[in-house]
């Protein structure tokens, strides 16, 4: 008798050694990192690319370590209770339960569920042979399991084989974004960067063109002596050419293209025709997407276009580079203008020009200000306000007070933006 006792424990330490590989194993393949394992598999890790393919099969993965685990956990307490009944009679079974909950708990599921939540990586990586093998002896048990619980759940509209949507999909990634540890600039900046590529498909070109009112342009009806001179004095590169009107946008000319055609008429400016050597305008419509112009500027080999209305009407310019500063932020070189737009008080406040987008602040000091139903902060506090704001008047909404410091006509000029806890103080006069 003594030597079947030896045996049941040697029998149930395996079980409950068998159980706690189920238990760790679930743990680590569903904690393991997916970006850092597809990482590996790229880099021609082998055990990587079985914890892949184990995941494209989850359900049954999962049914699989479930039934594994079930099965010896109910096996050592079996075994348990009967050795109990022979010791002790009866009163075996409360014996046998109380000791193997303290087992199954301490050493089949607390014990390495916590080593493999801290080591998930290198313990899925571990595993996954074994899982592979599991997986095929349970298979056809898992399948008919798994049969049953769709049946039973999809009465009540569970549908557990439904894939993940692009929008949960993207909303992951931007959780994963979020915990990107870390307040150094550095960290921040990767963040902010991160995120717009995100945005990119759902900003629009009119969120972040040149207004019109802001664009250098050249009449195609000017001498070329003239046009040379206003090329120079320009900042940029690339500069729409008008006739007539400056609606009516004729082309776009490249400075450098210009001076070539100079050099190659040997300074004769007679011989030069402006038409000749601008390129055509290339128009887009102000709902164009960031995404879908990015790539079309790529296509097209472009990086300039004018930005209309849906009546044809000119609203600005948009170029690669605004898109890329959508991403990187801004992107400053020696023949940039500075803008004064954004300055930081030492008391922690904001001082704001209102045609400072909400995206730029939100990126700069990682706020969550709306911008769907505007683009500038002028907007914004319009928007909120419903009517057009008096200089001094203060509106608190969104988690900061918004104090009106400037205003020229119907434009609200500047803004001095304070964080506040308190949102529910009304505004003043």
């Amino acid at each position: 008798m003594g030597s079947e006792i030896a045996i049941s424990v040697l029998v149930i330490v395996a079980l409950l050694m068998a159980s706690g590989f189920f238990s760790g194993s679930e743990t680590a393949l569903t904690g393991a990192s997916r970006p850092r394992i597809h990482a590996a598999a790229q880099q021609g890790s082998r055990a990587a690319q079985i914890v892949y393919a184990l995941w494209e099969r989850k359900e049954l993965l999962i049914g699989g370590i479930l039934l594994g685990n079930n099965l010896v956990n109910i096996a050592a307490s079996a075994i348990a209770t009967a050795v109990f009944i022979k010791l002790v009679g009866d009163a075996g079974t409360i014996y046998a339960t109380v000791l193997m909950t303290l087992l199954v708990l301490v050493f089949a599921e607390v014990l390495p569920k916590t080593y493999a939540i801290h080591n998930a990586e290198k313990v899925s990586l571990a595993v996954a042979p074994v899982m592979r093998v599991v997986m095929a002896v349970f298979g056809p048990a898992t399948h008919a399991i798994n049969f049953l619980a769709r049946g039973v759940l999809r009465p009540f509209g569970v549908d557990i084989g439904a894939p993940l949507g692009s929008s949960q999909t993207e909303e992951e990634l931007r959780g994963a974004i979020d915990l990107h540890a870390g307040g150094t600039e550095e960290v921040r900046q990767e963040r902010q960067m991160l995120r717009s590529i995100l945005d990119l498909g759902d900003v629009e070109v009119g969120e972040i063109m040149t207004h019109r009112k802001n664009i250098i342009a050249l009449n195609a009806d000017e001498d070329v002596d003239t046009l040379i001179e206003q090329v120079l004095d320009s900042p940029f590169t690339r500069i729409p050419v008008w006739r007539e009107t400056t609606d009516n946008i004729v082309g776009v000319l490249h400075a450098k293209e210009l001076f070539r055609a100079f050099k190659e008429a040997g300074g004769d400016t007679s011989a030069l025709h402006v038409g000749e050597i601008m390129h055509a305008p290339w128009f887009i419509p102000d709902s164009t997407d960031l995404l879908r112009q990015l790539q079309s500027f790529r296509r097209r080999q472009e990086h300039f276009a004018i930005v209309v209305d849906e009546y044809g009407e000119m609203l600005g310019i948009v170029t690669l580079e605004d898109i890329l500063e959508e991403i990187v932020g801004d992107i400053a070189d020696e023949h940039d203008v500075e803008i004064a737009g954004v300055t930081t008080l030492k008391d922690g406040a904001i001082l704001v020009e209102g045609t400072v987008t909400i995206r730029d602040l939100n990126r700069q000091f990682e706020w969550t200000l709306p911008d769907e139903e505007a683009s500038t902060i002028a907007g914004l506090v319009l928007h909120e306000a419903r009517r057009i704001p008096e200089v001094g008047q203060t509106y608190v909404f969104h988690g900061f007070r918004f104090e009106i410091l400037g205003r020229q006509r119907n434009q609200v000029t500047s803004i001095k933006i304070t964080p506040v806890e308190d949102e529910n103080a009304e505004e003043t006069g």
